[in-house]
């Protein structure tokens, strides 16, 4: 039995085409999609979280498939990534934990076709309007200097108290302009 309950799904494209006075071609782009949840264990504590195991399974699938529909590319294509959580007030920053590590990575690696890398991500507690702010790195390569960015979302009114707010950020070309390089 699911234990998802979606409340809303947001959907933040940025394309980035001129930086600096100079173009960027082709654009780096980056995808935040975010998913409003219920979150079943509001307000009360809860020994064993496994069941928010296969919720963060179950959210991660669904936030990956539409990131990259979002993008308009192959699965192959999407080169870096990211994901964060806020929890509502009413519950606690294990509640994220539980959705963010043990499940929710495979079914985001199975729609971007790989990730040999961990998925960089953040967590915190907060009420609507709260901003998070995801590292992005490169899914193949977490050294991959052009790829490691960051991406951020906010949506007004969440996450209210019994919600938790999880989002996952799928990149492709990296920051615009990108130049840094390992010294010698």
């Amino acid at each position: 039995m699911s234990l998802l309950q979606l409340r809303k799904l947001v959907v933040q494209l940025e394309e980035t085409h001129t930086e600096m006075g100079r173009a960027v071609s082709p654009p780096s782009r980056k995808v935040t999609v975010a998913a409003v949840i219920k979150n079943p264990y509001a307000g009360r504590y809860v020994e064993d979280l496994a069941p928010l195991y296969d919720l963060g399974a179950e959210v991660g699938d669904l936030i990956a498939r539409r990131g990259v529909q979002a993008l308009g590319v192959a699965p192959d294509e999407v080169q870096a990534y990211g994901k964060g959580a806020i929890v509502g007030l009413d519950g606690e920053i294990e509640h994220a934990a539980a959705i963010l590590h043990p499940k929710f990575g495979a079914p985001v690696r199975k729609a971007v076709h790989k990730g040999d890398d961990i998925i960089p991500g953040t967590k915190k507690m907060g009420g609507p309007g709260s901003l998070i702010v995801m590292p992005v790195t490169n899914k193949n390569s977490i050294w991959n200097f052009d790829d490691m960015d960051g991406a951020e979302i906010a949506i007004a009114d969440a996450p209210r108290p019994d919600e938790m707010l999880i989002a996952l950020v799928l990149a492709i070309g990296g920051r615009p302009l990108h130049r840094v390089r390992k010294p010698a």
